[in-house]
């Protein structure tokens, strides 16, 4: 029997056999973006439309089996910020415009400390220091940011976008991050002894389990939960990442999988000790995208060897070498490669070992369908 692209994508994640491997390449932002053939700020800062729905439209224009992992960011009233901020432009060109937030406070304006970027061609550079770009901590002139689309991104949103998907795919939000330090200055005061890690811990655990439970009321559930972050271990070492977040995702799909929820984690850069972690210490249901050296440390066929009855692996066609210039032959063979290397009894997800670029080419795409069709059968 023909399976659809969701039917295949929930039978991988049972842990049973489709009708053939699922092929889901991580194309999340720039080639959706570039598709609707408008300047990507208009997806990004103005919401024309926004990211995640230029993904569900790109998932159907190639026939992907699309995994959103976490594009849709689903808000409950309960988690918005209680203060009031305003978004204005502070500097706009042909190539780029500039954003910044400020709130009111005794008639005067507190500014944040950074600036958003988005260029005309490219996704949003998020929380940019303002002399990086010339631009002065507060800004001397600026314009009302007008003409933003309002988005729905609560419950009701959610059943809009599970709907747009159909057949197509599944769709996950985010419950918690593998990702607790992003910066050199947390990084800093991490060595130094300013952080509180114990409270730290336990506050994230506290944020997640909430957050969980609101998620599991609604009517209308995603068809998966996000745990992972980009880069997990790029700016935390191994310890950090146990000792602050790991205790959180750990809870999160303790109580997922008592719920019957797969849990799916993202997290490029080096990825070969959280594969082992979640394999032997938790009930992960799949991981990506499991990256190459150097980017990476993930080899495909020993993780599949290691671990490929415990948990889900999702990989790892090299995004730029492979996918950006290759040509459609050398994707067909990597793809037939990572199908054998990975595929057997199951559990595998063809993929892209993380995002494709913007100007990968569309037949290279086509052709990782097209290898799963002729050596993914099971």
């Amino acid at each position: 029997m023909i399976m659809t692209p969701r039917q295949r994508l929930q039978t991988v994640l049972s842990g049973e056999i489709p009708d053939r491997i699922p092929v889901s390449p991580d194309f999340s932002n720039m080639i959706p973006a570039r598709r609707t053939g408008k300047p990507f700020w208009d997806i990004y800062l103005y919401n024309d439309p926004p990211i995640w729905e230029a993904y569900i439209d790109c998932a159907k224009h190639f026939g992907i089996d699309a995994l959103m992992d976490g594009y849709f960011p689903l808000n409950f009233p309960e988690e918005k910020d209680t203060e009031e901020w305003f978004t204005v432009i502070v500097d706009k060109s042909d190539d780029r415009i500039i954003t910044q937030r400020y709130r009111l406070a005794n008639n005067k304006n507190f500014w944040e400390p950074f600036v958003n970027v988005y260029p005309k061609d490219n996704p949003l550079i998020y929380k940019v220091d303002p002399d990086k770009v010339g631009l002065a901590i507060e800004p001397i002139k600026w314009e009302k940011l007008l003409g933003v689309n309002p988005l729905d991104i609560g419950p009701q949103g959610l059943t809009r976008i599970k709907k747009m998907m159909g057949d197509q795919g599944l769709v996950g939000v985010f419950v918690t991050y593998t990702v607790a330090f992003t910066t050199q200055e947390d990084i800093f005061k991490y060595y130094d002894g300013q952080f509180d890690i114990h409270k730290m811990a336990e506050e994230r655990i506290e944020h997640a389990e909430k957050r969980f439970h609101r998620i599991m009321a609604l009517e209308d559930k995603p068809d998966f939960l996000c745990v992972g972050g980009s880069g997990t271990l790029v700016y935390q070492t191994m310890d950090m990442f146990l000792k602050v977040a790991f205790p959180a995702v750990k809870r999160v799909i303790e109580l997922a999988s008592k719920a019957g929820i797969p849990t799916h984690i993202h997290s490029c850069g080096p990825e070969k000790e959280l594969v082992k972690l979640f394999a032997e210490q938790t009930s992960l249901t799949v991981i990506d995208p499991l990256e190459t050296p150097p980017a990476g440390d993930c080899i495909l066929a020993d993780l599949k060897k290691n671990y490929g009855d415990k948990i889900v692996l999702k990989g790892n066609l090299h995004r730029t070498n492979t996918m950006l210039l290759g040509t459609r032959n050398e994707v067909i063979q990597a793809s037939r490669k990572a199908i054998e290397d990975a595929a057997e009894d199951g559990k595998f997800i063809l993929s892209t070992a993380d995002q494709c670029g913007r100007d990968t080419p569309d037949e290279n795409i086509y052709a990782m369908i097209e290898a799963a069709e002729k050596y993914g059968k099971y």
